[in-house]
């Protein structure tokens, strides 16, 4: 024989929407302070990082893009 509640679930109070936004920005300021930010030597190297491979990338899509244009003047040109 299974044992059932005797007593009604008791009802959730009515909740107002007008608190959502101060909770939102709350539980995100509790969510911010969880995070491992990192030090200032780690944030240079981290951009410099980025910086380089951009730049990188950069010269690469500009060199193919020049090395394209040429060959299409060249064959239609």
């Amino acid at each position: 024989m299974t044992a059932t509640r005797s007593d009604a679930p008791s009802a959730r109070p009515a909740r107002s929407r007008g608190g959502a936004p101060t909770r939102f920005v709350r539980e995100s300021v509790s969510e911010m302070r969880k995070v491992l930010w990192p030090s200032r030597s780690e944030l240079v190297t981290y951009s410099i990082v980025v910086i380089v491979f951009v730049v990188i990338l950069v010269a690469i899509v500009a060199g193919l893009d020049l090395g394209f244009a040429k060959l299409v003047l060249s064959v239609f040109g």
